[in-house]
């Protein structure tokens, strides 16, 4: 390994003496010698004058020492960065969410790995599903969080199931009920949550074989919320996203109950940075206890 012969160039040249440079590096002297010959063959230079007096360099030697000085440098450098990385000093960890992991879910989970790891930065990417697929798949992110199953060939991790809710005014001729009618979402103009939940709210249309009014659409479902509670109309939204709300709506479940699954989506788990695998370790603590 060429590093090695140029480590043992610059320890001969640092201490004068083969011998020293073997003690130094934990060779014998033999060894460092024979790294020495190897680089003049391979170069077809002499770098050393060998006599009973010691070592000394050639010409040909000291105008290469500089550089292979800086290499080895360099490789030091690497080597320290590598370990920095391993031991969790460094890195980044590029993530792809959609709003209500990024609200509810995210900033617990980096509040505890950070305690951990502070040096480790993030960086966050919000988008739909679809972006977010794209996103791994092309390695703009390490991995995403999505709605399972991917359309797209990836490794995935199942987190947990989110219900879908029916959001309503206060004032809502149903405020009380204990499940919302199916067939009473063709009731009301319906706010449709286009990016991201559209194929989840499709779904449960294509299901029970209705289409609602959609008189309002939009990919906020903080905007959903607020037209909802000014009495604009009613929407589908996932539960998580209702978590702490400031607005003043209802959600009631559907008489038949729908979900979206959560979960993690990577291209392969293997080739994640040792950061990306640590973090994967503190998704648990998604929800605070």
């Amino acid at each position: 390994m060429n590093i090695q012969k140029y480590m043992a160039f610059v320890k001969a040249v640092e201490f004068g003496s083969f011998t020293k440079a073997a003690e130094a590096l934990d060779y014998t002297q033999s060894g460092i010698s024979r790294m020495i010959n190897d680089l003049e063959t391979e170069w077809g230079v002499t770098l050393f004058e060998r006599g009973r007096a010691g070592i000394s360099l050639t010409s040909d030697g000291i105008k290469l020492l500089p550089q292979l000085k800086r290499i080895c440098n360099e490789h030091e450098i690497l080597m320290t960065q590598i370990e920095d990385l391993h031991d969790m000093q460094s890195g980044i960890i590029r993530i792809g969410t959609f709003s209500s992991v990024a609200s509810h879910w995210l900033p617990n989970i980096v509040k505890v790995f950070k305690k951990d790891y502070p040096k480790i930065d993030f960086e966050f990417l919000l988008g739909d599903y679809t972006e977010i697929e794209s996103w791994i798949l092309s390695g703009r992110v390490d991995f995403g969080f999505l709605r399972l199953p991917t359309k797209a060939e990836m490794e995935t991790i199942f987190l947990e199931q989110d219900r879908l809710l029916v959001v309503i005014p206060q004032n809502h001729p149903l405020a009380n009920c204990e499940n919302f009618p199916i067939s009473d979402l063709l009731n009301s103009p319906f706010m449709l949550l286009e990016k991201g939940a559209k194929a989840e709210i499709s779904e449960i249309f294509e299901k029970h074989h209705i289409s609602p009014h959609v008189n309002f659409t939009t990919w906020d479902d903080y905007a959903i919320m607020s037209m909802v509670e000014n009495g604009l109309g009613i929407s589908i939204l996932p539960e998580l996203i209702l978590q702490r709300i400031p607005h003043k709506i209802i959600a009631k479940e559907l008489e038949v109950p729908a979900f979206r699954n959560i979960g993690i989506g990577m291209r392969e788990q293997k080739s994640l940075s040792l950061a990306s695998k640590r973090f994967l370790e503190y998704l648990s603590y998604r929800n605070k206890e």
